[in-house]
């Protein structure tokens, strides 16, 4: 129940994932964990290879989310081809928080594309590495509605 959580801070909302991903992923799933510039929320490892690098964030605006994905491209490096931004919002106009962060990734100054929508809360972005705009890299945007 989406109650349930909703009192939970973002490393706790984080946590919750990472008991979810560790036993289905082989190699190794860990949290805070240092990758390039700093320690991301959630990393995922295969023999010794980052697979998947994600950052976590309770919904505070299209400023705040703009700069949660800088600093998620922070964390990446050039091998790095996988990576998300999951945002957990307490807003109950869910609907206005989807499009104020449809609104706000083409601005962000490494955006490259819109690969696709799966899903209303779920999107699909390309974007060029900060340090390389040569070096494409796969974002998916996953909103989480857990209304207060």
């Amino acid at each position: 129940m989406p109650a349930t959580y909703a009192k939970f801070t973002e490393e706790e909302l984080r946590d919750v994932l990472l008991v979810h991903l560790a036993p289905r992923f082989e190699g190794e799933t860990s949290g805070e964990t240092f990758n390039k510039g700093g320690k991301t929320d959630i990393l995922i490892r295969y023999e010794g290879r980052n697979v998947f690098v994600a950052e976590c964030l309770i919904w505070n605006g299209q400023a705040y989310y703009l700069s949660k994905i800088s600093q998620l491209l922070g964390y990446l490096t050039w091998r790095d081809s996988k990576a998300a931004i999951v945002v957990f919002v307490h807003n109950k106009d869910f609907s206005k928080v989807l499009a104020a962060v449809e609104n706000a990734m083409p601005r962000h100054e490494q955006f490259a594309r819109l690969v696709d929508r799966p899903d209303s809360a779920w999107t699909n972005y390309v974007v060029q590495l900060p340090d390389d705009s040569g070096r494409e890299v796969k974002v998916a945007v996953l909103l989480v509605h857990l209304p207060k």
